[in-house]
């Protein structure tokens, strides 16, 4: 049988589960699969395609003979594991912060940057989910009509601080429509000295505070979009807010191109013809992106574009997707696909 020796390191949470489930949908040409966890989830049994496999604990020799490694077990485990699955021949897919900024590792959207895959070195990081959204959008004009200035307003799930944070929103909520006291755990950081109400609240603190005033998430996205977009220069900023939704990211996203002649009409057609991006932008039909319309599709959803009523070269869009997917487990499993599409990996 003609395959790949894949290796999945977090196969028991959130993202790793829908990492399995993207490989099953794309059939992936998958020869032996080696599920991989933490000693505590060690010995839980996965189907996949209609085989249980079990899971085993993530060591070193774990690797050998793998092609390609998908980790999402947490930056710890990243920065312990994947330079020894690298040094054993695999290449390792990263979807934690760990190696993000590292400038021998190539910061990986295949429908932006595909070609630095060559530059890979054993390792490829996947991006911050906010992060994947907005660059799928922002590449097509970047091309065509240049790019200058980036305003990024995020409003993020609770998914993506994790099943804890999911737990937590659906208690609180319950807890206040029952008139029922509580006291928060998680958000806006559990590590943070402060937890507060996410259930019918917006909290404008994702990760903790950098010496800037800028948060971690922040700056993640910032430091992001110019390494993924090769433009050092770029003006990016962004503020990073948790709304109580389950799933999917939104983002009111604030550019300036450097065309002047550009139109509403012309980003319009841009996009729609633009790879990953579908567009739903019809005002006079209240047709635009909704989070709980991007749950369990590999797309980015874009909308309400407008030209900024003071400045020609400015205009206004409204960006979502499902952070699990495309922010996570998808690009993963794109960057998988892609590989063996240059030859990178070969059978």
């Amino acid at each position: 049988m003609k395959g790949f020796n894949i290796a999945l390191v977090g196969a028991t949470g959130a993202v790793g589960q829908q990492m399995l489930k993207t490989l099953e949908e794309r059939d992936f040409p998958i020869k032996e699969l080696t599920l991989l966890s933490s000693e505590r989830s060690a010995g839980t049994k996965v189907v996949f395609k209609d085989n249980e496999y079990t899971v085993q604990k993530a060591e070193p020799d774990s690797f050998n003979g793998v092609d390609i490694a998908l980790f999402s077990a947490g930056g710890s485990v990243s920065k312990l594991l994947a330079p020894e699955a690298a040094k054993r021949g695999a290449i390792v897919v990263d979807n934690t912060s760990a190696f993000r900024m590292d400038p021998e590792v190539p910061l990986v959207v295949p429908e932006v940057n595909e070609q630095d895959l060559f530059n890979q070195k054993g390792i490829i990081a996947n991006p911050n989910c906010s992060t994947i959204q907005m660059v799928v959008t922002l590449e097509p004009i970047r091309k065509k009509y240049g790019l200058s200035k980036v305003i990024v307003s995020t409003y993020q799930a609770v998914s993506g601080a994790g099943a804890a944070a999911i737990d937590e929103l659906h208690t609180q909520t319950q807890a206040i429509l029952n008139g029922d006291d509580f006291t928060p755990t998680v958000l806006p950081v559990k590590g943070d000295e402060k937890h507060y109400q996410i259930a019918f609240n917006a909290i404008p603190q994702i990760d903790k505070f950098e010496d800037n005033g800028f948060t971690f998430e922040e700056m993640k996205m910032i430091n992001e979009t110019k390494k993924i977009m090769h433009m050092p220069k770029l003006s990016v900023a962004a503020t990073c807010v948790r709304l109580p939704v389950v799933t999917g990211h939104s983002e009111s996203v604030y550019i300036e191109v450097e065309d002047e002649n550009v139109t509403v009409q012309d980003i319009r057609n841009l996009l729609e013809e633009a790879p990953g991006i579908t567009l739903q932008d019809k005002p006079e039909e209240q047709l635009y992106p909704m989070p709980a319309h991007s749950v369990g599709l590999n797309d980015v959803f874009v909308g309400r574009i407008r030209q900024d009523l003071d400045n020609k070269k400015g205009f206004h869009l409204w960006i979502v997707s499902d952070n699990l997917l495309k922010g996570a487990a998808w690009n993963s499993v794109q960057i998988a696909e892609t590989l063996t599409k240059l030859g990178i990996v070969k059978v």
